[in-house]
C-alpha cells in the first residue's frame, strides 16, 4: 500500500511543482518526482516484477494524461526506466550516497531517451544543449526528493513496511 501512496504523492507533487516553480522562476528545480518514485518503490516489487512493469506503464500513462498529452509515450518510457531500475537493484548495492548516483542515471536515461524519440520522429526540435539543460536542471530537486523518501522508508517501523531496504 505504501508503494502506491508514494507514487500518488509524487504524481500530485509533480503537478503542483510544475505549476508553482515557474511562477517564482526557480528553473533549477524541474520536477520528475514520479520518475524518482518509480526508482524508490522497486524493492516493494522484488517478488513480483511483472506487477512492477505494469505499475510503471500505468503510472506513465497517467503521467501522460495529466501532464504531457502524449498518450502511451511516457508509459513506454517508464517501462524502459523500470527495466533500468531492475538492473540497478539486481546488480548494485543501494545506499544513501549511491542512491544519488542512481537517481542521476535514471534522469539521464529518461531525458536522453525522450530527446532521442523526439529527434527520430521530429516532434520537437531538440539540441544537445537543451537535453543537457533539462538534465542538469532536474537533478537537484529529484535527488532531494529521492533521498527524503529513502530515509522515510528506512525509518518506518518494519511492521508497517513489510520490506527490508538496505
Amino acid at each position: 500500500m505504501i508503494k502506491y501512496l508514494i507514487i500518488i504523492i509524487s504524481l500530485i507533487l509533480d503537478g503542483i511543482l510544475s505549476n508553482f516553480l515557474p511562477v517564482i522562476n526557480l528553473s533549477y528545480f524541474t520536477p520528475l518526482l514520479t520518475l524518482t518514485s518509480i526508482f524508490i518503490v522497486y524493492p516493494f516489487y522484488t517478488k513480483d516484477e511483472y506487477k512492477y512493469y505494469i505499475t510503471s506503464f500505468v503510472v506513465g500513462i497517467i503521467y501522460d494524461l495529466l501532464y504531457t498529452n502524449l498518450l502511451f509515450f511516457n508509459g513506454i518510457i517508464f517501462v524502459l526506466i523500470a527495466f533500468v531500475v531492475r538492473i540497478i537493484y539486481k546488480n548494485l548495492n543501494i545506499s544513501f550516497l549511491k542512491n544519488i548516483l542512481y537517481i542521476i542515471l535514471i534522469i539521464i536515461v529518461y531525458e536522453s531517451s525522450t530527446a532521442l524519440i523526439f529527434m527520430i520522429f521530429k516532434l520537437v526540435p531538440i539540441t544537445l544543449n537543451k537535453v543537457v539543460y533539462k538534465i542538469t536542471h532536474s537533478l537537484l530537486l529529484n535527488i532531494i526528493y529521492g533521498e527524503l523518501i529513502y530515509l522515510i522508508l528506512k525509518i518506518i517501523p518494519k511492521k508497517y513496511k513489510k520490506l527490508k531496504i538496505n
